[in-house]
C-alpha cells in the first residue's frame, strides 16, 4: 500500500510542474508581448492570475479567501504572508486583486520557462550580496511610482523543519514599507503546507484557505516612518496569532 501511495505521490508531484508549464505555453505569445514594455505589466499580471488559478485547479486545489477589509485599488501596498509551500506564489496571485510584483530569490529564475518571465517581471535579490539587497530599494521605488504594490515572503524561505509554524521574519519587507510609506497587508495561508509541502511524499488535493487582514500602517500620524523592527514583530504576531486560531478551528472540527 505504501508503495502505491509513493507512486501516486510521485506522479502527482511531476504533474505539478507540467501543469505549471501548460498555461504558460498556451498564453506564451501574449505573455511575451506584455513584458516588452513597462506599460504592459498590468496585462501580464492579469494573465499571471489566470495562470495561478489554472495551476491550483489542475492540482485539485480550491481556495476560499476571507478579506477583512477592502483595499484601495489606486494605492500601493506591501503584501506579506507565511511561506510554507511552492503554491504560496499561486495562491497570492489568485487572492490579491491589486497588481503587485514579487521580491524573491534568484534561484526561482532557473525554473524552465517560468523563470524566464519571473526574472523579467519580479525584483530578484541575492541575499548573500549587500549590493543586491540595496538595489532592491531602487527597483521597488520604480514599481511603486508606476502604481504597483510589492509582495515579499518575510521568512526569506521555507523552513526545513516543517514543525515550525512561523519562522522568524527578516527586515527587508518592513524596511521597504517604512521607507516607501507602504501600508503592510498581512495574509495568512493555513493549508498550503498540508496541501503541497516541500516533503516529496506528501500532500493532497483539497481546500486552501486564505485570510487577508487589515493593513498595518508603516508611518505615524505625523508622517514619520515607524521602526522596521517593531513593524516586523507586530506583523509577525498578527500572522502567527491567526495561524494558531486556524489550528484551534481545525482541532475543534476533528473532535
Amino acid at each position: 500500500m505504501k508503495s502505491i501511495k509513493k507512486i501516486l505521490w510521485s506522479v502527482w508531484r511531476v504533474w505539478f510542474y507540467i501543469v505549471m508549464l501548460i498555461p504558460i505555453l498556451v498564453m506564451l505569445p501574449f505573455l511575451v508581448a506584455s513584458i516588452l514594455t513597462v506599460s504592459g505589466y498590468p496585462y501580464f499580471f492579469k494573465m499571471s492570475r489566470v495562470w495561478a488559478k489554472c495551476v491550483l485547479f489542475g492540482m485539485g486545489f480550491y481556495y476560499k479567501v476571507e478579506k477583512v477589509q477592502k483595499l484601495d485599488r489606486k494605492k500601493s501596498y506591501m503584501f506579506v504572508a507565511n511561506h510554507t509551500s511552492m503554491t504560496d506564489i499561486m495562491l497570492m496571485l489568485a487572492v490579491v486583486d491589486n497588481p503587485f510584483v514579487f521580491v524573491g530569490k534568484m534561484s526561482l529564475a532557473k525554473i524552465p520557462l517560468f523563470g524566464f518571465f519571473y526574472k523579467r517581471t519580479s525584483i530578484l535579490v541575492d541575499r548573500s550580496s549587500s549590493k543586491s539587497r540595496m538595489e532592491v530599494f531602487d527597483e521597488a521605488q520604480k514599481r511603486i511610482d508606476r502604481g504597483l504594490s510589492i509582495c515579499i515572503f518575510p521568512e526569506g524561505g521555507v523552513p526545513h523543519d516543517e514543525s515550525i509554524i512561523l519562522d522568524t521574519f527578516k527586515d527587508g519587507a518592513f524596511r521597504l514599507a517604512a521607507e516607501h510609506h507602504l501600508p503592510i497587508v498581512p495574509l495568512v495561508f493555513p493549508d498550503n503546507k498540508k496541501r503541497l509541502s516541500y516533503t516529496f511524499y506528501s500532500g493532497s488535493p483539497g481546500l486552501m484557505r486564505a485570510k487577508m487582514l487589515p493593513p498595518v500602517e508603516s508611518v505615524s500620524e505625523t508622517g514619520e516612518s515607524l521602526d522596521r523592527k517593531e513593524l516586523r514583530e507586530q506583523v509577525r504576531k498578527i500572522i502567527f496569532d491567526e495561524l494558531m486560531e486556524f489550528q484551534k478551528i481545525d482541532a475543534s472540527k476533528s473532535k
